[in-house]
């Protein structure tokens, strides 16, 4: 049993005067009719004579943030989830008995008023208190009003007083939603219909990824938590539905940083008789409707960058963009060996399975070229062997009609014109499984019943990922994803890292 400190001793002792007195410690319903932000909206513009001729009333319930005492009459603070509100309460409108009460209210409790709106000579709104309910008891104080919660890992772990205490964070958090509805809305308006496919799966697929593995007991059967929407969803353009998203739970046992979490929300969307160049118009056009709608601006400060979301975005192959860095053509490259010796000589390290093609060119790239694609980048011609699931490039079988949206050095969204031919399919798959053999634990299985479904025939597509919380750190400003996801995977107390 823990100790209780001297506050919460004399919290939980004036809990038990409030039964004494007949009161539920930890109320009951509350009927409000009125929200800060909304009062404050209202009534800001009004000079403060003018209230005397009005007999405005409202109905507010939230949580006691500020109080200041003094003697027959205090002013106090309460926050509901739109902002806050002053009150002011004395003992001629509300008598003795219930200014007593008051008076036993700490910083932190949950309260209803109801009484008539005025503005202070300072011009701030204010409810002059006419009828004053106690609602729920805080058993334990709120941080320190200026400072809340000083440490990060604290804030992560103990969101709720976060959010109590922090206003960016609850900006975060209602923005978050504003966000994802804009999204849907924009994604129903070109005619895609949202879905929803397992997130269990009895193979690995979709994504080069390590996988969670659960246990389903009725079958004596491991399964997996699923890495991406991906195979599911083309199977419905099989199906006939021809444009359809997810937004879902996904996840990756894999290390926890800035970017990354093990659980993280992934939509992808896929579009029949599509192709990269429309899933680079989708993908524009979806960021400028959010920055305008939501944030009402095109310009951020997002991974220490300025950018801007507005103008045509830049589009550069891969090859050449190690080009430009490095002087390296790997278009005119065609010998694994000389690839092998590039790497040697720019010291790039590869693990056995990514000694051919594709994986050094991707090595390059990684080394050389990631973090300087600032401004909104759309990077495409990736090689075959790291995009087992994207149709080849007509003009060159070692790259694939792919890209990967880049902004501040960092990936933001993958697209495919879709790999569509079953015969390819399955010799992919086969690729991979030979790539597992020589360690690759990210490699995919072979999914032969998404090879059938290919067999009826996939109409020509575009499909696209994007990792909704790295979307909206972007949008929200944020420099880690924990700021934007409300309850983060934590380490264990004492292994935190920043």
């Amino acid at each position: 049993m823990r100790n209780f400190t001297e506050q919460e001793l004399v919290r939980r002792e004036k809990a038990e005067k409030l039964r004494e007195l007949g009161l539920d410690p930890f109320g009951q319903r509350y009927d409000r009719t009125d929200f800060a932000a909304d009062i404050r909206s209202k009534y800001q513009d009004i000079e403060h004579d003018a209230f005397e001729n009005m007999d405005d009333t409202a109905k507010v319930a939230g949580r006691i943030m500020f109080i200041r005492k003094m003697g027959k009459a205090s002013f106090f603070t309460i926050k509901d989830r739109t902002g806050s509100i002053q009150v002011y309460i004395s003992i001629n409108d509300v008598g003795e008995k219930v200014y007593e009460l008051f008076k036993s209210a700490d910083i932190g409790d949950i309260v209803g008023v109801y009484g008539k709106v005025m503005k202070t000579k300072t011009g701030e709104v204010t409810i002059k208190c006419l009828e004053y309910t106690h609602l729920v008891k805080a058993l334990r104080p709120l941080p320190e009003k200026f400072h809340g919660l000083t440490d990060k890992e604290e804030r992560y772990r103990r969101r709720y007083v976060d959010l109590m205490m922090n206003e960016e964070s609850a900006k975060v958090a209602f923005m978050r939603p504003k966000i994802i509805r804009t999204i849907q809305k924009f994604l129903d308006s070109r005619g895609f219909v949202e879905v929803e496919t397992p997130l269990l799966s009895t193979l690995l697929t979709g994504a080069a990824a390590r996988p969670f593995v659960t246990h389903h007991n009725a079958q004596d059967l491991d399964m997996y938590l699923r890495i991406a929407l991906e195979l599911p969803l083309k199977r419905l353009l099989v199906g006939g539905m021809e444009a359809v998203y997810e937004i879902g739970r996904t996840f990756r046992n894999e290390g926890m940083d800035t970017q990354h979490n093990p659980e993280f929300t992934l939509m992808e969307v896929y579009q029949a008789y599509s192709d990269l160049e429309g899933m680079m118009e989708l993908t524009e056009s979806m960021y400028k409707t959010i920055a305008n709608e939501v944030c009402g601006k095109t310009t951020f400060h997002y991974l220490g960058h300025d950018i801007d979301l507005a103008g045509d975005w830049k589009r550069i192959s891969m090859t050449d963009a190690i080009k430009e860095k490095t002087g390296i053509d790997f278009v005119s490259i065609h010998s694994v060996e000389e690839c092998l010796k590039l790497a040697e000589e720019h010291g790039i390290e590869l693990e056995e399975h990514e000694k051919a093609y594709g994986h050094i060119v991707n090595k390059f790239f990684e080394k050389y070229v990631e973090e300087s694609l600032i401004e909104p980048t759309f990077l495409y011609g990736h090689p075959i062997e790291i995009s087992p699931l994207t149709k080849k490039d007509p003009k060159d079988g070692r790259f694939t009609q792919r890209f990967e949206l880049f902004i501040s050095g960092h990936e933001c969204a993958n697209a495919y014109t879709e790999l569509n031919d079953p015969i390819d399919q399955l010799e992919r798959f086969e690729a991979q499984l030979s790539e597992k053999d020589l360690g690759n634990e990210e490699a995919n299985d072979i999914d032969m019943d998404f090879v059938e479904a290919l067999e009826y025939g996939m109409p020509p597509a575009g499909g696209i990922g994007y990792g909704i919380d790295r979307l909206i750190m972007l949008f929200t400003e944020q420099e880690s994803i924990r700021d934007v996801l409300l309850f983060p995977t934590m380490r264990e107390r004492g292994k935190e890292v920043q």
